[in-house]
């Protein structure tokens, strides 16, 4: 039986199979990216649409970012560092008399009460955080004023001035914990003063303040009848701070929380 091909008709040959795949795939790959460059325009498009519409509104923002940024530098360059100038010289007569009220066997509570109220025509640490909230000296007039006050027995109005002091160093922080733990301990609310001795001990470890507040920790669990507590403040000194000065009669304290 005879075969016939309808006339003109080739069978493709199979590199002429693979042009055509070839073909098809560029057409769909041109298809999608030309999708692709379309969308993006259209977004674009809306894009800067939005823009035109809330121009106004964008550089308003913009405007209030800027102004807010300058008047910030500006505070600080004509408001602040003045006031952080003069706020330092007022401290320097509290600071002296502070500072002999320290030093001195006798007559310490007028020279506290000095450092306190003013003296020489210069504002005491309770004018200083009053007028200079908010500036370094200000905040340091809160520690000295609560030191002072806790020197002269006057105990709420230490913790109220310690209380609103704050600051980054290791030490000082640490020291105006546990002073406020020494004030809650001369009202003999030694839960309170057991409470911050603990804050004051584990604000920031090191070789000054640790032992010393661990040290006063273990006295008043100790006179609170918590013995183990006790005993845990005083070995942590007796292994950990060896060196430290709280630790020279620390096994006869070991022996009494036993």
């Amino acid at each position: 039986m005879a075969t016939y091909n309808k006339r003109g008709f080739k069978a493709p040959k199979p590199k002429d199979i693979e042009d055509i795949e070839e073909n098809v795939d560029v057409d769909v790959k041109n298809s999608t990216t030309a999708e692709v460059f379309s969308t993006l325009d259209e977004n674009a498009s809306k894009a800067e649409e939005w823009v035109a519409k809330n121009q106004k509104i964008i550089f308003g923002v913009v405007g209030v970012i800027a102004f807010l940024t300058v008047a910030y530098l500006l505070y600080g360059k004509f408001v602040t560092e003045p006031k952080e100038i003069e706020a330092a010289e007022e401290m320097f007569v509290a600071q002296q008399n502070f500072q002999q009220a320290v030093d001195a066997t006798t007559g310490q509570d007028s020279l506290f009460t000095l450092a306190l109220n003013g003296a020489d025509g210069k504002y005491g640490f309770i004018k200083i955080a009053e007028e200079f909230s908010g500036t370094d000296a200000g905040n340091l007039a809160n520690y000295y004023a609560g030191i002072a006050y806790l020197n002269i027995g006057k105990n709420t109005e230490a913790i109220a001035y310690l209380d609103k002091f704050s600051s980054k160093d290791i030490v000082l922080s640490a020291l105006a914990k546990g002073a406020i733990g020494d004030a809650f301990a001369q009202r003999n609310q030694l839960k309170d003063a057991l409470e911050y001795y603990e804050k004051a001990a584990r604000m920031n470890s090191n070789e000054l303040t640790t032992p010393r507040f661990l040290y006063k920790a273990g006295q008043t669990a100790l006179t609170l009848g918590q013995k183990q507590e006790a005993l845990n403040y005083f070995t942590e000194i007796k292994e950990s701070y060896e060196a430290a000065p709280e630790a020279r009669n620390i096994d006869g304290l070991i022996g009494l929380s036993k």
